[in-house]
């Protein structure tokens, strides 16, 4: 079946005009040099960093404001090496896409190998800043997360496995570990259940936005989920993480976190869980999982606040 959809891919790609690549021009602005940043979704994720720091501090160690500036920063560097060499290796798929073909490296206005060398320079710039001056074990992390968003999940799982989403929901969730590292240096119980809560949060979402976009997948040839087994299974998909993620969450109670969180996280969970249901009912698809991916979105931001503001009140 893959590779039935790989061969109607490339006819695709022969004749639909926006996979015309455009020729290398090295005209790139700033703004283009960002792009491959992707700082929105850095800075999305500097709030589970914080929230995942800000939480262990109230049980654990006191932290120096600078270690707070040191943690962010070296986290947010290690991401964007993440988006650079995710753009670059990706370059040949994004293309084909309507949603990223006037990228600025499929586009043309950028040289790939500049952008390769900053990825690698934000990774050893991130990676030195989170060891000297964070702690060792946070480094790593960073590591791992970054090896696998690049080698793991953009080489080898987009490019080959419908289960692609698993493998890269392992990234996703190291950010918030990051943060509790840099405080307690221990990847204990605390760490695991945090993992475990963003890992379970990543497959739904990301299912959301394949749904969304199963259009420009099929024609880039990536075997993602919807594009394999088609809407209603990856809505079932969906429905399982979203189900599994309402338990999971309550283990959050190792980590620390207080009554009003857990509440907030199983009511949350919850309706998102019967949003899921509503999609097998939906008569538009797409408009549906264009909610779904909204409400994971509010999901993560109410409850990292939530964390945030509880640990807060509790530490005054």
């Amino acid at each position: 079946m893959e590779q039935t959809v790989h061969n109607t891919t490339e006819m695709a790609h022969r004749s639909n005009p926006v996979m015309e690549p455009g020729p290398l021009s090295e005209t790139g602005t700033w703004r283009d040099f960002i792009s491959v940043t992707k700082v929105g979704i850095t800075v999305a994720n500097m709030l589970t960093v914080f929230a995942g720091l800000w939480l262990a501090s109230v049980s654990g160690p006191d932290i120096a404001g600078l270690t707070i500036l040191w943690t962010l920063l070296g986290t947010a560097l290690v991401i964007m090496a993440g988006t650079c060499l995710n753009n670059y290796i990706d370059r040949d798929l994004d293309k084909y896409m309507e949603r990223t073909a006037k990228r600025a490296l499929p586009g043309g206005r950028l040289n790939p190998k500049t952008v390769f060398w900053m990825g690698i320079g934000f990774a050893l710039a991130g990676t030195a800043m989170l060891n000297f001056l964070v702690n060792p074990l946070t480094a790593l992390v960073g590591l791992i997360g970054l090896f696998d968003y690049v080698v793991v999940y953009t080489m080898w799982a987009k490019r080959s496995t419908s289960l692609s989403t698993i493998w890269g929901s392992v990234s996703g969730a190291v950010p918030i570990v990051m943060g509790w590292t840099a405080v307690t240096n221990n990847l204990d119980l605390g760490a695991w259940a945090l993992f475990l809560w963003m890992f379970l949060w990543q497959p739904p979402h990301t299912l959301a936005l394949g749904i969304r976009r199963a259009k420009d997948y099929e024609r880039a040839g990536i075997p993602l989920l919807p594009v394999i087994k088609g809407f209603e299974v990856t809505k079932r998909h969906m429905l399982r993480w979203i189900g599994a993620i309402i338990p999971g969450s309550i283990l959050l109670v190792y980590a620390g976190v207080g009554v009003w969180t857990i509440g907030v996280v199983v009511v949350l969970g919850l309706l998102w869980f019967v949003h899921a249901l509503t999609g097998f009912f939906a008569q538009d698809t797409i408009k549906w999982a264009r909610q779904s991916f909204v409400c994971s979105l509010i999901y993560l931001t109410l409850i990292n606040i939530t964390i945030i503001v509880e640990a807060t009140i509790r530490s005054l």
